[in-house]
């Protein structure tokens, strides 16, 4: 689990890419202060597991489902990356409960400066923008943010100058593809709700349930 606070960004050192997967090496400073073999980095959101380090860098594997479904695939060397060790208990937890597991690709469609902060408007599918809630939270490639807006084609947020200066957000351009994290609990709630048992059993509360006796209108 992360919390997506980004603690620094690293560099893509080498792409080595096979068929449908890659290994890749990044450069990273704060990340490996006390990294092992095996340990979870969030790289641009995704949660990818570390199969060799230096002091100065890590190597990790990506399989063929991410590198299809995340924009890890459009990375080459020089390329920046938010990192983000896995959360440790205790620590405080200052963004939200990030998994690492995105839902999938946003497209940055707009940028517009606000006095101190900066909008950015990001496309998405129907079935990301579903789990998706005004002032709840999202993760864009990797950073734990506050949906300032959304309908059925985009969602908005507000980046201020200190997301700017240590994250890659405002460095991209209009059209990139941004890894996008919905909040899991609505995943689950949906899950629980339309969960369909074995045959001749029932689910006890569903959205009849719910409406007989007023949870929902």
């Amino acid at each position: 689990m992360f919390t997506g606070i980004v603690e620094e960004i690293g560099t893509v050192q080498s792409v080595l890419k096979g068929a449908k997967s890659a290994k890749m090496v990044i450069r990273a400073q704060k990340v490996l202060e006390d990294v092992k073999l095996g340990d979870s980095i969030s790289t641009n959101g995704v949660c990818l597991t570390v199969t060799d380090f230096t002091s100065h860098s890590f190597a990790v594997d990506i399989m063929a489902e991410t590198m299809a479904r995340s924009n890890l695939k459009n990375l080459v060397p020089g390329s920046k990356v938010n990192l983000e060790r896995a959360l440790k208990l205790g620590d405080r937890l200052g963004g939200h409960l990030v998994s690492g597991h995105i839902d999938g690709v946003g497209i940055i469609k707009d940028f517009k400066q606000e006095d101190n902060a900066v909008w950015v408007s990001v496309g998405a599918p129907p079935e990301i923008l579903k789990y998706v809630i005004y002032k709840g939270s999202i993760a864009i490639d990797g950073i734990s943010l506050t949906v300032a807006y959304v309908d059925d084609h985009v969602l908005k947020v507000s980046v201020i100058p200190h997301t700017k200066e240590v994250t890659t957000l405002l460095s991209k351009s209009i059209g990139d593809e941004v890894n996008l994290e919905c909040d899991m609990i609505g995943k689950y709630i949906e899950k629980f709700l339309t969960f369909q048992g074995p045959a001749g059993s029932t689910n006890r509360i569903n959205l009849d349930f719910l409406a007989q006796h007023g949870f929902l209108e």
